[in-house]
């Protein structure tokens, strides 16, 4: 091996990272086993047979690790944790403090009281070497963890360790690496749900991690465990996590990214995962692989949120990077064996590998440049923000080919994003550049379009020392080769070489990292016999154009789409960018993002052609009109010379911003259309270039905010577009093989617990389509794992493939009212309550998956009242093992999991109350049924609970000649302020800044309690003596029930 790639060579490996990788011309002299990620695992057979305690599970994880060469010390209080310290730093550095140099770093480094949990993840991530003044007037470097030189750092195991912060804890497990907790484990004996350990880290987390000198705040992995399964996550996924759950007791949240849910397995190259702790024990607390993970493959972003790569996306990363240094080493540069190809499918986090991997390859003292190369003019935009994301100034962006000259003769700049056109365009101005003959990795991203064209081949036939890898989500096989100019550029391979991982959408749906598809046919005509094709091609598309069925269906999806976007259900917090028409016009402004409340999801309609498109979006307008219906509708299109040719090879045209080759009638309609947007938006877009391409991104962050309801497209926004908030694509557009796939895959996004699935409404028959595709992308079984289950399945129960069954919706109804009959009363014992609690959040999930088949009208088995009063029961018993300040109650019951937010999705909300208020009205007050209706409804409700003396009294002071919609504006308007003065003046409050605090707080839908604006609300009070935290709280309280009581019911 050379030493030209400095310190990563020590620890690249030949064999076992690669899976079968080497190529076989090559005279291997030595081999090294130390990947990160073990090629394939064969777990543990011998098997435990007797009972195992929690304590027996703890010793032999302990066992487990010392064997592994990580020693047990007997630490179990802070002033041994610091002494064994400052003993580990002195090692690591090679440099003996004295007691005062010590005391200084301790006190202003280590345990600095200004730093938190984000900024130690910063000193461990990115500022790992501090400076110490010493006593003699030297400087010196003092590393917290040394990353160039991994196995240098000291692992030491300590267990049962005792602080007392709010309450007084005893921690399982914990590694310290260099005298410092960075991976804490917590264990549940063998039977006991896993969530439990999560639910006592949030605990741990909340009372005591912070406590003493807040070592525990530098945990950068936590470990939870019952001995069975075995999963991982990141500090700031536990952090965010408290964080949601401590805001206004009274505001169901909705699952995020910070909850249980996004806790990961860990796994082999293959993809296996290893559950069993064992197992676990002896690949990730390998010290190799375990200091690989916290020193390379955590991504600290600009968001400070710490990302602990997938397993995958590890394998991914040293395959590319030894492929660099073999080939490197054996000057074999410039061919396709240089290079190779990663098969992830899309939505797995590709962004996040390549970045990786492109940082990693830029520590290589022998590589000159890395090249970001994408083929889209909206993904070199979004690139650069996603780059921004992991780290900021990591990517360059360049607007032109003579800004991209400029970064390619810049020694400084190592990270380049560009588009694959202006990559192309420089090679042409450029016959004989000097960068040509550098040393140069160049990473397509989604490969599997910009392969194929002269581009491509004019990229690699003049650059002479490069190496050239590839990411898609749907590679080009022989079975859907597109063909092209160059006959040997039909599959990925032929293009980048061999495929060097592989992680389908099978793996990522298992791993919960994408969602299933739930696919609707919808049949739209019938199809006539006609024995000539060019006869039936003809009157095929004749049908396909004909205004009834451009009605029909423009009807069907008014009709569903309340349906299908969930619309109906409660809202739920989320971050949407407020200064969209400014960040549109420049890439490298700040973004400003609040925190809103949104009601359900978005979509996306896909069209043949555009003059379909053009039909279908005049008839919406007439439609919505007629009908009243206030959705936002946009459409965007460019000019596409192939725009015919995707439905018979499968392959989605690459995006153009190409506006002039549209021919009179289409660039006309586009600009009406974008007018209406204008209009709408307030903006000032035409389908001039720069204009178009400006209208292109501010179109992308409204659908990402959820401001458009459908956004109607030929085939932009169908490949690389991203928005977690679009759950729906109805299509009226033949897709075949990839392209179908990457246009479904806009859909799968993760969420929340709500979106479960990724809506698919096909008007056309893409059944055997959609086999083949899965087929090719996923494997032959993969069907029941992409999509999902019929409505007969979920509705009367099933067996899965591994033969584990399935309750059906009828089934645990019929399971509830034999239990726990509403004429009996509510549970009464824990254990009842525990039992109905579970059957009940089971009824919920089928519900929120039944609801979106149109065969589950009718069909629901309870009676609207009867759901309402379980309803009512699940929210009683919700409410009393809530607590309303969860730092005041130490005993929080961990097995019970509620589904609040899946119970907003099938509630009432104030609209449907006002309309049977306006019922009862007309019946003159005197339908006492039509009332105890409304009354079970406000019980049902989550969200309805804190208004209902609000609501009952307005029902009671209603007369026979009010106008109930407008009489309820006023006596809401009337009691806000009531309510509020009289806070005001029970407690003294400044009464202009409280009026326009909560104002604010009404307006964005969101009440916070902490900060200088509510501190400037409350009365002058001596901060001595605790006083003032006192009336601090008080305050709080009222007014988050004031918040609770008026948010939302205008």
């Amino acid at each position: 091996m050379t030493g030209t790639f400095g310190s990563w060579g020590k620890n690249i490996f030949l064999e076992n990272i690669r899976g079968g990788a080497l190529m076989t011309s090559y005279n291997i002299v030595a081999e090294t086993n130390i990947s990160t990620v073990v090629s394939e695992y064969i777990p543990e057979k011998t098997r435990r047979k007797e009972y195992q305690s929690e304590a027996e599970l703890e010793q032999e994880l302990i066992e487990n690790l010392g064997s592994q060469g990580i020693p047990y010390l007997n630490i179990h209080n802070e002033k041994d944790l610091i002494l064994n310290l400052r003993e580990q730093l002195e090692k690591l550095n090679k440099y003996q403090f004295t007691d005062n140099e010590w005391n200084w770093f301790f006190s202003h480094v280590i345990s600095n009281p200004n730093n938190g949990i984000r900024e130690k993840t910063r000193l461990i991530q990115q500022d790992n070497i501090q400076t110490l003044n010493c006593e003699d007037g030297s400087i010196r470097n003092i590393r917290l963890i040394d990353k160039k030189n991994v196995q240098s750092n000291y692992v030491q195991v300590i267990n049962q360790y005792e602080v007392e912060g709010t309450y007084k804890n005893r921690y399982d497990v914990t590694l310290l690496v260099n005298g410092l907790p960075m991976v804490h484990i917590e264990l549940k004996r063998r039977g006991v749900a896993i969530r439990e350990a999560f639910n006592q880290i949030n605990r741990y987390q909340r009372d005591s991690f912070w406590a003493d000198s807040g070592l525990y705040e530098y945990v950068q992995i936590f470990v939870i465990s019952n001995g069975t399964n075995t999963k991982y996550y990141s500090n700031t996924t536990r952090d965010a996590h408290i964080k949601d759950m401590n805001k206004a007791s009274n505001q169901s949240k909705q699952k995020t990214s910070n909850s249980f849910k996004f806790t990961s397995y860990w796994a082999d190259a293959k993809n296996k995962t290893i559950p069993d702790l064992v197992d676990f024990t002896r690949t990730f607390f390998s010290k190799h692989t375990l200091l690989n993970v916290l020193t390379k493959y955590c991504v600290f972003t600009c968001d400070e949120i710490l990302m602990v790569m997938r397993p995958y996306q590890i394998v991914a990363t040293e395959r590319i990077l030894n492929r660099i240094l073999i080939t490197s080493n054996y000057h074999k540069e410039g061919t396709l064996e240089a290079g190779g190809y990663i098969w992830h499918t899309t939505g797995s986090g590709k962004t996040l590998t390549s970045f990786k991997t492109a940082q990693l390859a830029t520590e290589f003292a022998d590589v000159d440049k890395v090249l970001f190369v994408v083929d889209r003019k909206d993904l070199d935009y979004q690139t650069m923000k996603e780059y921004d994301k992991f780290q900021k100034g990591a990517a360059n962006g360049n607007t032109s080919t003579r800004v991209l000259q400029r970064q390619l003769e810049d020694e400084q700049s190592r990270i380049i994003v560009t588009t694959i056109q202006k990559l192309s365009t420089f090679i042409s101005k450029n016959k004989n550049h000097p960068v040509y003959q550098k040393h140069v990795v160049l990473i397509f991203d989604e490969c599997h379009r910009s392969q194929f064209g002269e581009m491509h081949t004019r990229i690699i036939k003049n650059f002479k020392k490069y190496h050239i890898f590839g990411f898609t989500g749907t590679p080009i096989f022989a079975q859907n080769s597109i063909g092209g100019k160059n006959p040997n550029l039909k599959t990925t391979s032929q293009a980048f070489g061999e495929r060097l991982h592989t992680y389908t959408i099978v793996d990522a749906i298992n791993d919960d990292n994408v969602l299933p598809f739930r696919i609707d046919y919808i049949n739209t005509m019938k199809k006539k016999e006609i024995s000539d094709q060019k006869v039936q091609a003809i009157d095929t598309k004749k049908a396909i154009q004909d205004p009834q069925r451009i009605h029909d269906v423009v009807a069907y999806i008014l009709e569903h789409f309340d349906q299908k976007t969930r619309r109906r259900g409660q809202s739920y917090e989320y971050k949407v960018l407020e200064n969209v028409k400014e960040v549109a016009k420049n890439k490298r402004i700040k973004e400003q993002k609040k925190t809103h409340r949104l009601s359900g999801f978005n979509s996306i309609f896909a069209i043949e052609s555009i003059p379909l498109l053009m039909r279908y979006y005049d008839e919406f307008k007439k439609q919505m009109e007629t009908s009243r219906r206030d959705l936002t509708i946009a459409t965007i299109f460019s000019f596409n010379p192939n725009e015919e040719q995707p439905e018979s090879d499968g392959n989605l045209p690459d995006e153009s911003m190409d506006t002039n080759g549209l021919d009179k009638p289409s660039r006309d309609f586009l600009e009406a259309a974008i007018d209406d947007y204008n209009k709408k938006f307030h903006t000032q877009y035409n389908t001039s270039s720069e204009e178009f391409q400006n209208y292109y991104k501010d179109l992308s962050l409204r659908m990402k905010n959820r401001e458009i309801d459908i956004l109607l497209v030929v085939n932009m926004f169908l490949t690389g577009f991203d928005a977690t908030t679009l759950n729906t694509l109805w299509v009226d557009k033949n897709l075949r093989m990839h392209g179908l796939i990457q246009a479904f895959s806009r859909t799968n996004r993760i969420l929340n617990s709500v979106k479960t699935y990724g809506n698919i409404v096909c008007f056309r028959d893409l059944e055997k389509e959609t086999e083949e595709a899965i087929a090719l992308f996923g494997d032959r079984e993969a069907d029941s794992v992409v999509l999902l289950k019929s409505f007969k399945d979920y509705y009367n129960g099933y067996t899965d493939e591994k033969g584990r069954y399935h309750k059906g919706y009828k089934e645990l109804i019929e399971e509830l009212t034999s239990q726990f009959s509403l004429t009996e009363g509510a549970p009464i014992t824990d254990q009842d309550k525990k039992n109905f609690i579970s059957l009940f959040g089971s009824i919920l999930r089928a519900r929120n998956i039944l609801s979106s088949f149109d065969e589950f009208a009718g069909q629901e088995i309870l009676s609207k009242f009867d759901f309402q009063d379980y309803q009512s029961s699940y929210l009683d018993i919700y409410n009393e093992y809530r607590p309303v300040h969860p730092i005041d109650k130490k005993e929080i019951n961990d097995d019970i999991v509620f589904e609040i937010e899946l119970i907003k999705q099938v509630e009432v909300n104030i609209d449907y109350i006002l309309q049977l208020v306006a019922k009862y009205h007309d019946t003159n007050c005197k339908d006492k049924e039509l009332l105890l209706s409304i009354q079970k409804s406000i019980s049902s409700s989550p969200e309805l609970r804190s208004k209902k003396d609000l609501i009952i009294n307005f029902i009671e002071r209603l007369n026979n000649s009010d106008t109930v919609a407008e009489e309820w504006k006023e006596y809401i308007k009337e009691c806000r302020t009531e309510d509020l003065n009289q806070i005001i003046k029970e407690e003294r409050l400044k009464l202009e800044e409280t009026e326009h605090y909560m104002d604010v707080a009404l307006k964005d839908g969101y009440f916070k309690s902490t900060g200088s604006q509510f501190d400037h609300i409350l009365p002058p009070v001596s901060r001595f003596g605790g006083k003032r935290k006192v009336v601090k709280d008080r305050v709080a309280k009222k007014l988050n029930e004031y918040y609770d009581k008026y948010f939302d019911i205008l």
